[in-house]
């Protein structure tokens, strides 16, 4: 190989050994105008190569001057369906010590290890990129076929559609809503996006009213009856036990299979992506539409809230969508999305619960008392995962008569979503992954008290001495029993 090559000069190719994959090789680079030298011991394929305006040479790759040819080239490419001569010849460029670029082709595993082992420093399978290629076509074709579905569907069944989120909504659940909301109307049906619970969260309030997302509480919403259609994205456990007991749904789409099955017309349940907003996206992009600012925003948003701005669970999928959606968003409203103003009562479920905590070794557990808002939970509780040496926390809260307690993980050794489930699942409803979850129980299930004033704070006490205990147990942290610190 010339030492006077400079980033700048052009690349030169060697094919090694053209059959139909090295002729396929070289046609391509030579229209992308490379400098590519051919190699092949066969003289009438050489002769036939030279006829197509081809730079080719007569050599058997098999011998060891092969090198001689390979001086002035950068990048070589192995390809023969010989094997042996395949091997021959990376051995040869490697023994003489050049700092050529060797991709070389494979027969079987054996095959492939054997290359690497030469001094490959890429080995091609031709089986392994036909299997790779045919499940990319049908993973293509599979997504042509549902968007067929989707479109007949949706453009089949009336001009009304209601579509459902989980209950109190989060960004990907708003924003798959959203998404839907626009196929829907380039279909010419008018969607209307459907919650039940709150949008308590100050960061989703912000998300809504700065993109303008238009939601329908199920309380002010028509009946679904009175629907045409009725889509259901990204709903949790309690909207779905709900929802089968009132309606039937058209549409169900979610990146996590439900606890509670769907006999729907159409299913997509992606569980090899993070969020409902990836799949989404590519309905999107199959039926060619360009994302308004608004909705490329909401989804964009959704996809980062989901994987914890691509740091949990974040697949290929997830980034390519991202990357599309990209140039479309308002990156200044995600700015201003992400850092909303702190409403006084997440500030005093804030304080309640800073003041309140008990630290057990890299553990905290706090209670923020009687709260009006359930989703200040979860921001103390994110909150406190900063302090030094806290891995993981949990908030209690008790409203309308039910616990809430919300948790933070930042231990990659536990999954709180397991951990919530398995300590309390037969007393309430638990849910949640690798780095939050999310309790609620009924309120007497511990104390059997009801929540009087002259009551209220034996029950808080009671409630919180009786979950802290049980979830240390669970977690495995050793005194449980209150002689913890709190952290000061």
């Amino acid at each position: 190989m010339s030492s006077g090559a400079s980033g700048s000069a052009r690349t030169r190719y060697a094919i090694l050994g053209c059959g139909s994959v090295g002729h396929a090789v070289a046609e391509e680079l030579t229209e992308r105008g490379k400098d590519v030298l051919i190699l092949d011991r066969d003289e009438s394929r050489v002769e036939a190569l030279r006829d197509q305006d081809l730079n080719a040479r007569v050599q058997d790759i098999a011998e060891s001057d092969v090198v001689d040819e390979l001086a002035d080239r950068d990048i070589v490419l192995i390809l023969a369906s010989d094997v042996e001569a395949n091997k021959a010849a990376v051995s040869a460029v490697r023994e003489t010590g050049g700092d050529h670029y060797v991709v070389v082709r494979a027969s079987d595993p054996v095959s492939e290890d054997e290359l690497r082992e030469r001094g490959a420093d890429v080995v091609i399978n031709p089986s392994t990129v036909i299997a790779d290629s045919a499940l990319q076509s049908l993973e293509t074709g599979e997504l042509e076929y549902m968007a067929r579905q989707l479109a007949e569907i949706i453009g089949e069944g009336g001009d009304r559609m209601a579509i459902l989120t989980h209950d109190n909504p989060e960004p990907d659940s708003i924003a798959s809503a959203t998404a839907l909301q626009a196929i829907a109307e380039a279909f010419g049906v008018d969607a209307d996006i459907i919650y039940s619970g709150d949008v308590g969260h100050q960061e989703n309030r912000a998300f809504v009213n700065l993109l303008g997302i238009d939601l329908l509480a199920r309380g002010e919403a028509p009946a679904l009856s009175e629907y045409a259609t009725v889509a259901a994205v990204d709903l949790a456990k309690a909207a779905a036990e709900d929802l089968e007991l009132e309606t039937s749904i058209d549409i169900y789409l979610d990146h996590l299979e439900s606890e509670v099955p769907f006999d729907a017309r159409f299913v997509d349940v992606r569980t090899n992506v993070s969020s409902t907003s990836t799949i989404l996206t590519k309905y999107l992009q199959e039926f060619d539409q360009s994302p308004s600012e608004a909705v490329a925003t909401a989804l964009l948003y959704g996809i980062r809230a989901e994987t914890l701005d691509f740091k949990r669970d974040t697949t290929p999928a997830d980034l390519t969508a991202a990357a599309y959606l990209h140039p479309f968003a308002n990156h200044d409203t995600l700015e201003q999305v992400e850092s909303p103003s702190m409403s006084p009562e997440t500030l005093d479920v804030l304080a309640e619960a800073i003041q309140n905590r008990e630290v057990q070794g890299s553990h905290l557990f706090s209670t923020a008392g009687f709260i009006r808002d359930r989703e200040a939970l979860a921001q103390a509780a994110q909150h406190l995962l900063n302090l030094e040496g806290i891995t993981t926390t949990a908030v209690l809260g008790i409203a309308d008569e039910k616990i809430y307690l919300a948790a933070r993980s930042k231990d990659i050794r536990l999954n709180i979503g397991n951990v919530l489930d398995e300590a309390f699942s037969e007393m309430g409803d638990a849910a949640g992954h690798s780095t939050q979850g999310s309790l609620e129980i009924p309120l007497g299930i511990f104390t059997g008290i009801e929540a009087s004033g002259e009551n209220r704070d034996t029950l808080l006490h009671l409630t919180e001495e009786a979950v802290r205990r049980k979830l240390f147990d669970a977690l495995g942290v050793e005194g449980g029993s209150g002689d913890g610190s709190n952290g000061s």
